[in-house]
């Protein structure tokens, strides 16, 4: 089966991208991998130990996964073969199947690379497995979305997962000037340039390469970009974000965590972070509402009224200018005093409820609007609260099985101190007002 790269014809006698010339010939040279690929890193400990076992490779874009699935190849006594999930169908995945099979009858295994295997259905999932149990193929995926979300728990159960990690700003340098060796010729850009070329390919190898082609294809002869002629040349990249994905839920939650966390420098990055990625204003001030009732609560009241008044702000105003009250709300909340005692008590009572089942309340607080009722006892020896001493009679509000249950208790912090200090009240009068009674 040919490869995706011969198969487009980008093979060795025509015109290949500086991305695909400069692809690693051994795992030693897959840069910025090192927990995979180095002298310890986990592949090179499979490698070594003589079986592979299947694997999933995840990870971001331009990260390598696709050069050391190719690589594993050479290194293992397997035949390759590869597929992509875009291109492919069952029809495909059976024609794959019977190679490996009419191979191993030959007494060689298949290492099966498959490429997006996250765009599989479930059921094209599901015909892996016969073929990875009885080792008819070493299955290598690589996918860009989170295995847990976007695989079948049966296949995930299969393989091993290898985190294939963003590029930092050294492996991306680096990665640059192995193209000006290659291209005998050196970027032209400024130091502070090239540094900021490596930052525009948010983690990608590839989109640096491809970025660095721009530059030579664009500079006259002679002229060096500064950082502000990069910004002209080249069009920024948009940041690795999918709205429905990884980058969407992983920014959502640095967010709440650096509220939850009071440190409003931090929630302003991530916060910013979504809105230049293209989030949706409209579901962060969502979210900053569930925050203030969350994560704030009865510990600064006004939070809540804060967080909504920054959305509707929003709705009246709109973008850009609406962002502004999102931001001043992130910030609110951030120095906020912080409780999840209301929250706690929630969880608590919908837990006591669900394990109670259908409990009687008592009958001295149920109403009686037939004489039936009144005859079996309903509101008997009620006590009016508005007529008791402080408007509080102090009565027995819970089911007889059950009992009194405590499930808020306020911190000593913000607006909850008083209300701990009214409970304390109210507990204290409760008890005088039964010692009253008895």
């Amino acid at each position: 089966m040919s490869d995706l790269f011969s198969a487009s014809g980008l093979d060795k006698a025509g015109p290949r991208p500086l991305a695909d010339r400069l692809r690693p010939t051994t795992l030693g040279e897959v840069t910025g991998q090192d927990h995979l690929t180095g002298p310890d890193g986990v592949l090179t400990r499979l490698i070594a130990s003589g079986s592979l076992g299947n694997l999933i490779f995840w990870g971001p874009p331009g990260t390598g996964k696709t050069t050391v699935a190719r690589l594993l190849a050479g290194v293992t006594d397997l035949g390759f073969e590869q597929i992509s999930a875009i291109f492919s169908g069952v029809a495909d995945l059976k024609k794959a199947f019977e190679s490996a099979r009419a191979r191993r009858l030959g007494g060689k295994g298949t290492l099966l690379f498959v490429d997006e295997i996250h765009r599989f259905n479930r059921a094209q999932q599901d015909a892996f497995l016969p073929v990875m149990e009885d080792g008819t193929i070493t299955l290598v995926g690589a996918t860009t979305e989170n295995p847990s979300f976007a695989l079948n728990a049966a296949l995930l159960s299969r393989a091993r997962v290898l985190t294939f990690k963003a590029l930092d700003e050294g492996a991306l340098l680096f990665l640059l000037g192995r193209a000006e060796l290659l291209e005998n010729r050196e970027l032209p850009l400024t130091p502070e340039a090239k540094a900021q070329l490596a930052r525009f390919a948010d983690g990608d190898g590839r989109a640096a390469l491809t970025l660095a082609e721009e530059i030579w294809r664009a500079a006259k002869p002679g002229e060096i970009f500064d950082e502000a002629g990069l910004a002209e040349v080249i069009q920024r990249r948009a940041p690795i974000y999918d709205k429905a994905q990884d980058g969407h839920y992983n920014l959502i939650s640095a967010l709440h965590k650096t509220i939850r966390g009071s440190d409003p420098d931090a929630a302003l990055y991530y916060f910013a972070r979504m809105l230049d990625a293209g989030e949706d204003p409209r579901f962060l001030a969502r979210r900053l509402v569930r925050m203030a009732v969350e994560d704030i609560g009865l510990a600064d009241p006004q939070a809540l009224i804060h967080a909504r008044a920054a959305a509707e702000t929003y709705e009246q105003l709109g973008s850009p200018e609406g962002e502004l009250a999102l931001a001043n709300s992130v910030i609110y909340l951030a120095t906020a005093p912080k409780s999840n005692a209301a929250y706690v008590a929630y969880k608590a009572a919908v837990a006591s409820a669900k394990r109670g089942g259908s409990l009687m309340p008592p009958k001295t607080i149920l109403n009686a609007p037939t004489g039936l009722m009144k005859s079996e006892g309903y509101g008997a020896d009620y006590h009016y609260d508005h007529d008791a001493p402080d408007a509080f009679s102090g009565q027995d509000y819970w089911p007889e099985a059950l009992g009194r249950q405590r499930f808020y208790d306020p911190p000593e912090r913000g607006f909850e101190r008083e209300i701990g200090k009214r409970l304390e009240w109210w507990e204290r009068l409760r008890q005088e007002r039964r010692g009253q009674r008895e």
